[in-house]
């Protein structure tokens, strides 16, 4: 063996410094003349020898961890590295005798901003490369200096593993044998100002247990049990189809619980219970438990506090097989600014603005997202697909998505730069929610994504290529939460019943706009928390009387145009507020508790009410039909009664009536439409079975040819205290 020409002075230190573009030009094994040069990077050997059949050479020592040596060689032989450190040996696989393992074009749609299966190209992927198995490491940071991979298992030094740029792609490369599932890494990133920072991978698929914060190597090994559930879900249309949904932080619905232990309990109760879908509040990985997931670090890793993302599978196919369908609430509006996350990831910003001022997120000292590039679009549509295909989530559930639409949202004027056509919107966010759209009702039939937007934004759920009154194509959204609704509603509620009349318009209102977006109606975990009170506990009046509150808006709630959505805990009534800590107050249902049967007779309407909507499609089949729907009763005032008829396509009513005042209201004369000659109740809340005082309707009421409300006959029903009434024709 002869010496090796030495390293140039720059290749030297860039290499040691972890600022080398191209670290397989200089380590590896590679033709020269009168042989094989070959050199290797192992800080802390105290030899290195290259091996294959007939070969054993010890390469010769350069420092600080290089060795080196030119071998009489006409070609480069099949060969492996014997690394001898203080007390062991190791016989290595060199990773830089390989080929990159990511190819041309993951490289070109990953540059155009185009690769929609972004998980498969970036990250950590085992995988069997060139005949040996390993894991290649992709990780995209244009800025950087250089890039290395560390973990534990090369004790958190990364020196030795330093990863190539693949042209001008702003992608980092490297296959490193013998790393496998399970093990722990991240990347370090040489700055363009020479500095160091460590990183989670962005594209991780499986993290640490917070508070650690490391990647970790993984590979899926579910076996999916729910292709029934997935057939029946591409012709299922949302639109027209029963969606009662439970929302639950799955963290806090019985604490202590893993995914796979939730999956025997959950489903099961939901499934009593007769909700359709399950609304997960966000499982990305996020440091703070206090943010209920709302700040996403791990954006393609379900939360490890709870399980493995294999176990995250188990709980979704469950919940399929009890034909539960499964929402995920997505944050693509923000990231925390953690120094191991994506914040100025590569030394500068990369995922976030460069304008600090719209970078920064006025209320949750937060980053945007750089809506406006490629690649970072690229992340977030990715991301949502990743979700729906690898997770076989049924939906989208949008956060936060008006701080996305509005460059002055929670802005004072001078913080914020209007847009090229000098106005408010984020066209670069616009831009991104309809590519967000397109592209997971293209590739994924069956799902739905829905908006929580809270203004009046027009055209959440209008067609991307829909054009509306003010120039923009619609977002394409299936579904939008109805913040007005639930606003004006709960602000009737909150008031006496003697005061109630001048609010009367707060519960009609709805009507006025509930056919301009599809909409879903929302009592979620933000109107219970924060000193807002529960449900329960927003109700005027004694504990009866909250109750019969509580129960009426429930059954005025399910009856009103759109889907709807109750928040855990809500089910029975929990008078305290939500707390992420201990979550809901089960003790409630304890049958030892005095005032068990008080919340049970609510879980219990609950259940009823799931089961009629379910059966009875004029309560859904035109929740977006404005055909589906007629006022029979609008403005009682004096009464604080509202009734209401739903159609399904057939024309088959159901009548609805609420009243909102604790007095019986004897023979109240109801007008309904003609040729019915008799009408019977199908639900109400004032049973004595959901606590209430047992005030029904039990014989069938008589259609008369008494005009009433401008329908041409009319029933004389008795409506009890506090209670909605659900008829339908005998």
């Amino acid at each position: 063996m002869r010496p090796a020409p030495a390293l140039g002075d720059d290749d030297r230190r860039r290499l040691l410094g972890g600022a080398h573009h191209d670290p397989h030009a200089l380590l590896g094994a590679h033709p020269v003349r009168g042989g094989v040069l070959f050199r290797a990077l192992r800080p802390y050997a105290r030899s290195v020898t290259v091996t294959a059949t007939g070969l054993r050479a010890r390469l010769r020592r350069e420092g600080d961890g290089l060795f080196s040596g030119v071998l009489p060689l006409t070609e480069i032989p099949d060969y492996r590295l014997l690394v001898a450190y203080e007390g062991t040996e190791l016989e290595l696989e060199d990773p830089y005798r390989f080929l990159p393992a990511l190819g041309e074009l993951d490289l070109h749609l990953i540059g155009e901003g185009r690769h929609e299966e972004l998980w498969r190209a970036l990250g950590a992927h085992p995988m069997t490369h060139q005949g040996v198995a390993g894991t290649r490491f992709t990780v995209w940071a244009p800025d950087a200096l250089g890039v290395r991979v560390t973990g534990d298992f090369t004790y958190w030094d990364g020196t030795a593993f330093p990863m190539r740029s693949l042209g001008g792609s702003g992608v980092w490369e490297l296959f490193l044998p013998g790393v496998g599932e399970g093990a722990l890494y991240k990347f370090q990133i040489t700055r363009p100002d020479g500095s160091h920072t460590v990183r989670a991978d962005p594209m991780a698929r499986r993290t640490e247990c917070p508070p650690a914060t490391a990647s970790v190597v993984h590979l899926s090994h579910h076996r999916w049990t729910d292709q029934l559930w997935m057939s029946r879900r591409q012709g299922r249309r949302v639109h027209e189809s029963a969606f009662s949904v439970y929302e639950v932080h799955l963290p806090s619905w019985r604490p202590g619980l893993t995914y796979r232990q939730l999956a025997e309990q959950l489903p099961a109760y939901v499934k009593d219970l007769g909700f359709t879908h399950v609304e997960l509040m966000p499982v990305a990985e996020h440091p703070f438990g206090g943010s209920w997931g709302y700040q996403v670090t791990g954006f393609y890793a379900p939360t490890a506090r709870l399980g493995i993302p294999d176990d995250f599978k188990y709980l979704v196919d469950a919940l399929h097989q009890a034909g539960i369908g499964v929402l995920v609430d997505w944050v693509p509006a923000h990231f925390p600014r953690d120094d191991w996350a994506l914040a100025e990831f590569d030394g500068r910003p990369l995922y976030e603005p460069a304008d600090p001022r719209r970078a920064a997120h006025p209320d949750w000292g937060t980053l945007e997202f750089d809506y406006g590039r490629t690649e970072v679009r690229n992340f977030l549509v990715a991301n949502a697909v990743y979700w729906c295909e690898e997770f076989h989530i049924d939906g989208l559930r949008v956060d936060a998505v008006a701080s996305m639409l509005y460059l002055d949202y929670s802005r004072e004027p001078g913080q914020w730069t209007p847009n090229a056509h000098g106005g408010r919107e984020n066209l670069d966010a616009v831009a991104f929610l309809q590519e967000m759209n397109a592209t997971v009702y293209r590739r994924c039939p069956g799902v739905v994504t829905i908006a929580e937007e809270s203004t009046a934004w027009d055209g959440v759920t209008r067609a991307t290529h829909h054009v509306g009154a003010g120039g923009f194509g619609g977002l394409g959204f299936g579904l939008k939460w109805n913040m007005g609704w639930m606003h004006d509603s709960l602000g009737y509620m909150a008031h006496e019943p003697v005061h109630r009349k001048y609010h009367h318009h707060e519960m009609t209102f709805s009507m006025v706009y509930a056919y301009s977006e599809y909409y879903v109606l929302p009592i979620s975990h933000d109107e219970v928390v924060h000193g807002k009170g529960a449900l329960v506990s927003k109700m005027p009046g004694d504990w009866w009387q909250q109750r019969a509150n509580h129960r009426a808006y429930l059954g005025f709630m399910w009856a009103h145009p759109g889907k709807q959505l109750l928040f855990m805990g809500q089910e029975f009534a929990q008078g305290a507020e939500w707390s992420e800590g201990h979550g809901p107050d089960w003790w409630l249902l304890d049958p030892s508790y005095s005032a068990e049967a008080d919340h049970r007779g609510v879980r219990d309407l609950v259940r009823e009410l799931n089961r009629v909507y379910t059966a009875t499609p004029p309560l859904w089949q035109r929740d977006t039909d404005p055909e589906g729907f007629s006022w029979v009763e609008g403005d009682a005032r004096e009464d604080n009664v509202f009734a209401f008829l739903r159609f399904d396509a057939e024309g088959s009513p159901l009548l609805a009536v609420s009243n909102f005042s604790p007095v019986v209201r004897h023979e109240y004369r109801i007008g309904v439409p003609g040729g019915t000659a008799e009408w019977y109740e199908v639900l109400n809340t004032d049973q004595e079975r959901f606590g209430g005082s047992g005030v029904t309707n039990r014989e069938p009421l008589k259609a008369e040819a008494t005009a009433r409300h401008g329908r041409p006959a009319s029933v004389l029903a008795v409506l009890p205290p506090l209670a909605t009434v659900w008829l339908r024709p005998a």
